[in-house]
């Protein structure tokens, strides 16, 4: 590529003279005409170097991103202080001196040209961190760790150095940090660890920073470490620590996303991110980021105006620090629960953003589009004589080169260009960030002054019922640990609550709900804010609890949720019930493999906040009941399959693979009972489940630690049992119940298949084939699958004394009612008095068990509304009876999940359901 359109004739001239100069009695060269006319910089390195003329013409050079060091291993120990800044100084000279060339004159993409001037300036920071380390440790030794190796001392590049985004004629911003307070040794005399990393650091400084006849590598600016300039120029990692821990401010976490430890990776690099990432990033969704940026950007924008810096590129309004301001509030506010967003580089966390669908394609693109367009025309600002300036030319020369470069007829063009450009960054700014909050506008003075004064008969329309809730609200305020900070926030937020409250004429129930969330979450302003930040996020939460007390408690419960009310098109939309799986094994790509604690937190958060979700949907009539069960089977089942695959990985790693096995083929399954096998988890369903497998105990893995495969699968199962039942921070995943496995509690916890099978066949009790009526394989390859397939049917279809199954079954029945029913005269207990659920699935089970044998149909499904179907279709009831039944089932279930999503037991009015009672109680007459 070139941009050899032709120069305009002052430049043109101007070029040929300074050609000319240099270069007396040679062949003009367009591309260095060119250059010499565009650059004051690159005329000066010239002149310093003529014969870089010729290695500017090299294809093959231009071509190169190769990046060599500037000092060798020997020159790193050898030279003194002069040679070293002279051969420092050169080699920056000289590559600069190409990326001016590439720029000017073989239209560079800007990307490649940023990328290539980040790794020229960590070779140069990495070589003058090696030669003053050498330096300094020929007098003072070195530390050493316990192996006897020497201890670096680590750089941490801030800015667009960290990004790898580093403008043409940038300062570089510096942090310097070491591993360990470990005096020196081998030297004349030993030293304290802070005293010797200091020296290397200010010797490191001076080598960059120092300006001398061949001029500067980097001005260096140490601000940004601890404490700032009164701060200590190197920190041990402990004291690092400790300061971002309890005196970290918000602008250096900002500053700190972009911390990139600049060299060659060594062992101490990732402890010291470690140490950095709880203070960058927060698991929990953070919006008190909005907020610090908005107040920074403010104090920028204020600092524009007092210098009165006109026609900014990067200041101004829409500039490049405004599309990094959108990017990197993006990145802090969702980055500790997405470690895809943990990235410095502002591209990278652009297409991040969109993958995570925080940001549309669109939008993405035409940020990148703006910023990188920006940054083209800073590059060329500053290549015009390498200076840091972001503020468009006001001299005529450099504006006629802006011009050419930006192929404008005039400057007038080139200023609306660049206008438009600006005008677009900062109408997405706007949206991101803005300068005032979108809920700023005062609110009513009738809700500020009920909250202020404790009493909502203030309000315009009061409801006296909340009274009692909002007095005791504000007495657990006065016992709760909330900083000056969040109850400013929480004085914003209460006013537009309660009008909010008003809107939607929310109950006192609803309104003691939602008091309860925020009782939850008083002590973390983060949440407080998302609130505040995010009207739309507030008039969800109220909504929801308005229609659902278990959406509210669930809320209370994991608060980390709140973050799914910001977008009602997401939370309104359960994903498809065949998508589940995917969704989760992508959500599982951004999550590092063998970090348990967050692959069992990922688990939790995934099963809540789809939970959410279907409840939103089922609490708005969205989804019907039967709808809402089969998502949250289809949930269950996803999960379930992830965490198999976690638990195969971590005992593959330890004990290596049983035979004939593979990450699709595990010899490993799932087999569901009950509600789950059924169709119909809830949303605090534990899981009947039984685990199999297709090993016996005379093969052996293929790992260091072998075990033999039956000791294998009993580990996996026992890994799976610690992923569901654990409680983490947030709660157990599931409970898991395996009891219905052959011998109970006192059997194997995995068991092979073919001893199953004969457990069923020769000892299993009717109660324990009435469940396997509704089981069936939620997880395993297909060989397994077909095999359960089939010993669930010939089990099913055995041959039995009718007399004595019926008397099984009703004994179990009575039994259960015995011990179960909550019911009396007036409640009606859906589930398990007579007339009920339950009887309703023992009708169902005794049908098939006893009709399979001549009708193996039967066995085709697990849930009882289609075998009522198919015992109909097969004459083994009336279609009248089936009709009654299923009207009942489904009755019954609809009445007990909005009773369970109000929390309210599952006891309703008699009087409300007596014909389906009466229905059913029938029905099990004419069966028994």
């Amino acid at each position: 590529m070139s941009n050899l359109h032709a120069l305009p004739e002052s430049l043109h001239q101007l070029g040929q003279t300074r050609f000319a100069s240099l270069y007396e009695g040679q062949t003009e060269q367009q591309k260095i005409i060119n250059l010499l006319s565009l650059s004051d910089f690159a005329w000066n390195c010239l002149q310093s170097q003529p014969d870089l003329k010729d290695w500017l013409l090299d294809d093959k050079e231009l071509a190169n991103r190769a990046v060599e060091a500037p000092l060798s291993n020997s020159e790193i120990n050898e030279l003194d202080d002069n040679a070293a800044l002279a051969k420092l100084r050169l080699y920056r000279e000289k590559y600069w001196l190409k990326v001016a060339f590439l720029d000017l004159c073989c239209a560079n993409p800007i990307a490649d040209s940023i990328a290539y001037i980040s790794a020229l300036a960590n070779q140069l920071i990495d070589s003058a961190n090696q030669w003053a380390f050498a330096q300094v440790a020929k007098v003072s030794g070195m530390p050493l760790d316990d192996d006897g190796n020497a201890m670096p001392m680590l750089v941490l590049g801030m800015g667009k150095l960290g990004g790898g985004e580093l403008n043409y004629s940038s300062d570089i911003d510096l942090i310097f940090s070491y591993p360990r307070d470990v005096a020196t040794q081998g030297g004349r005399r030993s030293i304290e660890a802070q005293v010797f990393y200091t020296k290397v650091a200010q010797k490191l400084i001076m080598a960059l920073n120092q300006t001398t006849v061949n001029g500067q590598v980097f001005r260096v600016d140490m601000r940004l470490r601890p404490f700032g300039e009164s701060g200590p120029l190197v920190m041990s990692f402990h004291a690092m620590e400790d300061y971002y821990q309890e005196q970290g401010r918000e602008w250096e976490r900002y500053a700190m996303l972009k911390g990139r430890l600049i060299g060659t990776e060594n062992r101490y690099w990732d402890e010291f991110y470690e140490l950095l990432r709880p203070f960058v990033y927060r698991r929990y969704i953070d919006f008190s980021v909005i907020e610090s940026l908005r107040k920074m950007k403010q104090m920028i924008a204020q600092e524009v105006r007092r210098k009165r810096l006109t026609n900014n590129i990067k200041l101004g309004a829409g500039g490049i620090r405004e599309v990094e301001f959108v990017v990197q509030a993006l990145q802090m506010v969702r980055g500790g629960r997405e470690a895809n967003l943990q990235t410095q580089s502002l591209l990278v966390a652009l297409k991040e953003l969109v993958n995570n669908q925080v940001m549309s394609n669109k939008e993405a693109e035409l940020l990148t589009q703006n910023y990188l367009d920006l940054r083209q025309i800073e590059q060329y600002l500053q290549i015009f004589d390498d200076k840091q300036t972001q503020t468009l030319p006001d001299d005529e020369l450099n504006q006629q080169r802006l011009c050419y470069l930006l192929n404008k007829d005039d400057f007038d063009q080139c200023l609306t260009s660049i206008e438009q450009t600006m005008s677009q960054v900062h109408g997405e700014f706007e949206q991101v960030i803005g300068f005032e909050s979108e809920t700023a506008d005062p609110c009513e003075s009738e809700y500020i002054s009920a909250w202020e004064m404790t009493d909502v008969s203030l309000m315009c329309e009061p409801n006296l019922d909340w009274q009692a809730a909002l007095e005791d609200f504000k007495a657990r305020l006065t016992k709760a640990k909330i900083g000056s900070r969040g109850r400013d926030i929480l004085d914003k937020l209460m006013p537009l609550l309660l009008k909010q409250l008003t809107v939607t004429k929310a109950s006192s129930d609803a309104f003691t709900m939602i008091c309860q969330v925020l009782n939850k979450i008083i002590s973390r302003t983060a949440y407080l804010e998302l609130l505040y930040e995010n009207p739309g996020a507030l008039n969800q939460l109220v909504a929801l609890c308005c229609h659902s007390k278990w959406i509210g408690e669930h809320i209370s419960r994991y608060p980390i949720l709140l973050d799914e009310l910001i977008d009602p098109q997401v939370l309104y939309k359960p994903t498809p019930l065949s998508a589940y799986k995917d969704e989760i094994r992508q959500y599982f790509l951004r999550i590092e493999h063998g970090d348990l604690e967050l692959q069992m937190e990922a688990l939790r958060q995934f099963k809540q906040t789809h939970q959410l979700r279907i409840a939103a949907a089922d609490a708005t009539g969205v989804l019907s009941v039967m709808k809402v069960s089969d998502h949250l089977t289809a949930l269950a089942e996803a999960i379930v399959e992830q965490a198999v695959n976690i638990a195969w990985h971590a005992c593959v790693e330890r004990f290596g693979r049983p035979a004939n096995t593979s990450d699709q083929e595990k010899g490993f399954a799932v087999i569901a009972y009950g509600k789950t096998g059924g169709f119909e988890v809830g949303y605090d369903s534990d899981l009947d489940l039984v685990f199999v497998h297709n090993h016996d105990g005379s093969s052996y893995t293929d790992g260091d630690k072998s075990i033999d495969s039956r000791q294998f699968y009993l580990k996996l199962a026992q890994r799976l049992m610690h992923l569901f039942n654990t409680r983490t921070a947030s709660g157990i995943l599931y409970e898991l119940d395996t009891r219905l496995r052959p011998e109970g509690a006192s059997g194997l916890l995995a068991i092979n298949l073919e001893s199953y099978y004969h457990y069923q066949q020769t000892q299993a009790w009717t109660w324990e084939h009435q469940a396997l009526v509704r089981s069936r394989m939620i997880y395993g390859q297909d060989s397994l699958r077909e095999r359960f397939a089939q010993i669930r049917k010939d089990v099913l279809c055995q041959a039995r004394d009718n007399e004595k199954l019926k008397t099984d079954v009703v004994e179990m029945r009575e039994k259960m009612r015995a011990h179960l029913a909550k019911g009396n005269d007036d409640l009606f207990d859906l589930k398990q008095d007579r007339g009920g659920i339950t009887d309703i699935e023992f009708i169902t089970q005794y049908l098939v068990l006893n009709n399979a044998m001549q009708h193996s149909e039967l066995t085709t499904w697990s849930d009882n509304v289609r075998i009522l179907a198919d015992a109909a279709r097969l004459g083994c009831i009336t279609e009248q009876m089936q009709q009654e039944l299923v009207a009942a089932y489904i009755a019954y279930r609809s009445r007990y999940h909005v009773m369970s999503l109000n929390q309210q037991g599952r006891c309703a009015p008699r009087a409300e359901l007596t014909q389906h009672i009466d229905l059913v109680s029938q029905a099990w007459q004419q069966v028994f």
